[in-house]
C-alpha cells in the first residue's frame, strides 16, 4: 500500500450495541460500555496492548461517572495501567475528535498505535442541586438536569438545540412533512441493515444484568422501538403549536460506545482504511446546524477533492432538518448518505 510514512491507519472499527434511553443498557456507566468497544477493537487489531500509548475517548456527560473517564475506561479494558488516557468534550463531534487527536499523534510520531473513540450512557445523567454547595438558606431549591444542561442546551442563546433547529427549518422553509420523510428513510435504512447484518462486524456484543435478569445486548434497540406509522402523528417537542421538530425526526437520547486502533503503517497488520484528511469550522452558535458543511467543504478542499469524488457519506443525524440541510447546501446524492440509517434510527 503506497503512502506517507506519516499517514495513519484503521485497523479496527468496534461499537457496542445503541441501548434506548432506560433501557438495556442502562445500567452500565459510559466507562464501562467504552471498556467494551476497546477491549473488542484491540482484539479484532492484532495490535498488543503494549504497543497501545494511549487511549482518547469523547465524553459528553460527564458529571457522576468519576474522575478521568476515560482512564476509567481504558483500565477496565485491561489495558495496563502504564498506558495514557485523555476524556474529550466536544459535544456531538467529541468521538470524532478523539480520532483526529489520534491521527495527529500518529502523524507526528509521538505513538505508534492509539485507541480512540467515544462512550456515552444518557441514562445515567445525573440531576444537579447547583445551589446547594454554598448553602441553600430558605426557599425552593432547583434541580437541574445534566443531560440536558450539559448535553443539549445551548448556552450562548440560552435555548435548546431543538429550539435553534425550529429556526433553522423556518428559515429554509423545511416541512414537517420533509422532516418526517427523512427520518423514515433513516428508520427504513437501519432496519434493512440489521436485517442484512451490514451491522454484524462492528458490534460487539455486551453482556449485562438488567431488572434483575443477566442477559447479552447483540442489537441496536432504537430501530425497533419506535412505531414507524406514528412519526406523522407525533407531537412538536419543541414549539408546540408551529413546531415541526418532534421525537421521530430527531435524534435519540442514547447509550453506547465506539473504539478504533488508530497506528502506523505495519507490514504485519491489515487496515480497514487510511486516514488522508479532516477539517473541522464553527460559526454562531445558533447556526451549530449549518456548520458540518463548511467542515466537510474544507476536508475535501484539502485532499483535493470534490462531492464527486466521495463514494459514501457518514453524517451525523442531529435533526433531520440538520440533515436536509447538509444534503442541500453540498448538493449529496441522498443514495450516497448515511445507506444504512442515521442517529435518527439508531
Amino acid at each position: 500500500m503506497a503512502a506517507s510514512k506519516k499517514s495513519s491507519f484503521i485497523y479496527s472499527a468496534v461499537r457496542t450495541p445503541v441501548g434506548a434511553f432506560q433501557g438495556t443498557l442502562s445500567p452500565l456507566s459510559a466507562p464501562e460500555l467504552g471498556a467494551a468497544a476497546v477491549r473488542e477493537a484491540l482484539r479484532r487489531s492484532r495490535v498488543r496492548d503494549d504497543q497501545i500509548e494511549e487511549v482518547i475517548l469523547g465524553n459528553v456527560i460527564s458529571a457522576g461517572i468519576g474522575q478521568a473517564p476515560a482512564r476509567q475506561a481504558a483500565l477496565k479494558s485491561g489495558l495496563p495501567e502504564s498506558i495514557g488516557a485523555t476524556t474529550v468534550n466536544k459535544v456531538c463531534g467529541s468521538g470524532l475528535k478523539a480520532v483526529i487527536l489520534a491521527d495527529q499523534m500518529i502523524r507526528l510520531q509521538e505513538a505508534d498505535f492509539v485507541v480512540a473513540g467515544g462512550m456515552e450512557s444518557m441514562s445515567q445523567a445525573p440531576y444537579l442541586l447547583p445551589q446547594m454547595r454554598g448553602g441553600k438558606k430558605l426557599g425552593n431549591a432547583q434541580i437541574v438536569d445534566s443531560l440536558i444542561h450539559d448535553g443539549l442546551w445551548d448556552p450562548h442563546e440560552d435555548r435548546h438545540m431543538g429550539q435553534l433547529c425550529e429556526r433553522i427549518a423556518r428559515d429554509r422553509c423545511y416541512s414537517r412533512e420533509h422532516q418526517d420523510a427523512y427520518a423514515l428513510r433513516s428508520y427504513t435504512r437501519a432496519l434493512t441493515a440489521h436485517e442484512t447484518g451490514a451491522f454484524d462486524q462492528e458490534i460487539v456484543e455486551v453482556p449485562v444484568n438488567h431488572r434483575g435478569k443477566t442477559g447479552v445486548v447483540r442489537v441496536d434497540e432504537q430501530p425497533f422501538a419506535e412505531d414507524l406509522d406514528q412519526i406523522p402523528f407525533m407531537n412538536p417537542v419543541f414549539e408546540k403549536n408551529s413546531g415541526t421538530i418532534t421525537k421521530g425526526n430527531g435524534a435519540k437520547i442514547n447509550d453506547g460506545a465506539a473504539a478504533l486502533v488508530i497506528g502506523k503503517e505495519s507490514r504485519n497488520l491489515t487496515p480497514l482504511a487510511r486516514i488522508i484528511g479532516y477539517a473541522g469550522h464553527a460559526q454562531a452558535p445558533g447556526e451549530f446546524g449549518l456548520a458540518p458543511a463548511q467542515a466537510v467543504e474544507k476536508a475535501l478542499e484539502r485532499c483535493r477533492l470534490t462531492v464527486k469524488d466521495i463514494d459514501l457519506f457518514e453524517l451525523n443525524e442531529a435533526f433531520a432538518v440538520v440533515s436536509l440541510t447538509l444534503n442541500d447546501l453540498l448538493d449529496l446524492d441522498p443514495e450516497k448518505v448515511n445507506v444504512n440509517g442515521g442517529s435518527i434510527a439508531l
